[in-house]
């Protein structure tokens, strides 16, 4: 199993750093900024491998360039964004396998948020690593990507385990509960689920990882078949991407 240390930075990015026992080979995934990242290594002793970033943004390649000169790692990321992503060394597309010892990741291609976004799958750890295309109770803005391709994006985490552990890169989790209950007002495991996060957020207890199967549960974003949220928006005739490309409007507008 893979041990996966989650460090808060900025203003709610998640970076994850993660290191095979076995092999003791180490990634960091998504690294904003460095220096949280050096100073975890030095804590545990680890050597930086490999860098995995799920897309292009600044704030998960913004030490790309600084952790590769500092520790030689290098840097795996999508094919589709090898122009922009800081020192890229091997470019990733779907099926793709990472190796970081004895733990394999699966690529999974998921535009949407942008249009090379990609997902680590660690099927032996349980563990995905979705960047800004699933959030807790969420899912990504639509910056380049359609809604339809989002919509498909989703669908294959979906496709994946239950007990999956859902690693997204922000600390979303609070807001995006409040606008999934505006939708949902009488499922019970979201009332019950926004209960829990409150708390959490009330100690500044990270909320993240969740589960696949909460996600399910709760996330409008995964629910556009539930008939309580298609009433909702009167919505009920119409396809599943047609709800949620609904969903996502109302929440780009949600205040």
């Amino acid at each position: 199993m893979l041990e996966i240390i989650q460090i808060p930075v900025l203003n709610d990015n998640y970076i994850y750093i993660i290191h095979d026992p076995v092999s003791t080979e180490t990634a960091v995934i998504d690294p904003a900024v460095s220096q949280p990242v050096l100073d975890c290594l030095k804590t545990k002793g680890w050597s930086l491998t490999y860098i995995l970033n799920t897309h292009h943004h600044y704030d998960h390649v913004g030490a790309n360039l600084d952790l590769k000169q500092k520790t030689n790692c290098q840097v795996l990321a999508s094919t589709t964004d090898k122009s922009r992503i800081p020192g890229i060394d091997k470019h990733l597309k779907q099926g793709d396998e990472v190796k970081l010892g004895n733990q394999i990741a699966h690529v999974i291609e998921t535009p949407g948020h942008t249009l090379g976004h990609i997902v680590y799958h660690f099927s032996n750890s349980n563990a995905l690593f979705c960047g800004d295309t699933l959030f807790s109770m969420g899912c990504g803005r639509l910056f380049e990507g359609t809604a339809e391709q989002m919509w498909h994006s989703l669908q294959q985490i979906k496709q994946l385990p239950i007990e999956t552990n859902i690693y997204c890169a922000h600390e979303y989790t609070q807001a995006n509960g409040c606008f999934a209950l505006t939708l949902e007002p009488d499922n019970k495991q979201l009332q019950q689920r926004i209960q829990q996060v409150n708390q959490l957020r009330a100690i500044n207890k990270a909320t993240i990882p969740s589960t696949l199967e909460q996600e399910l549960a709760t996330n409008p974003f995964l629910r556009e078949k539930s008939l309580e949220l298609q009433q909702s928006i009167n919505m009920t005739q119409q396809t599943p991407v047609d709800v949620f490309t609904k969903i996502r409007l109302l929440k780009d507008n949600f205040s």
